[in-house]
């Protein structure tokens, strides 16, 4: 894979940072059915056409824009609602450096799946250290929940 930060979480979750144009081609191969992309479309890493080249590939594809400066706890809340959705189905999370993904991946595994902290910290803990914008969204999250 060309991503940056690519890893597999589960045996239907993975994440990563940008997916190029040959990563989309190989999605089939791993039985990928959708793709959730949390990068806003200006990122500027963004590849251009990234929707129709998953959806022709048969795959489904949703963009739930995060911006970098404000995550809210309602974005958290609708990647919760979809990945629920979504239940059943092998799903790759992307953003442009897997930072956003892997926080929301951590946030879904110990709120949603109940994972200990230490099993939920995979990958976020192998990406980065959430910076003060994110500590505070993450202690927000859990906070509300």
């Amino acid at each position: 894979m060309d991503a940056e930060n690519t890893y597999q979480v589960f045996d239907w979750l993975w994440s990563s940072g940008q997916l190029s144009a040959r990563d989309i081609a190989e999605l089939p191969l791993l039985g990928i059915e959708w793709v959730i992309n949390l990068a806003p479309p200006t990122s500027s890493n963004a590849l251009e056409g990234e929707a129709e080249r998953v959806s022709a590939l048969g795959m489904g594809y949703l963009q739930l824009p995060v911006p970098w400066t404000v995550p809210e706890s309602r974005h958290f809340a609708q990647f919760a609602a979809l990945l629920g959705a979504l239940s059943g189905r092998r799903v790759w999370v992307h953003c442009a450096r897997n930072m956003r993904a892997s926080t929301f991946i951590h946030l879904y595994r110990l709120l949603v799946l109940g994972d200990s902290e230490e099993k939920a910290g995979f990958p976020m803990h192998q990406v980065w250290k959430p910076d003060e914008v994110w500590q505070t969204f993450i202690d927000k999250v859990r906070a509300e929940r």
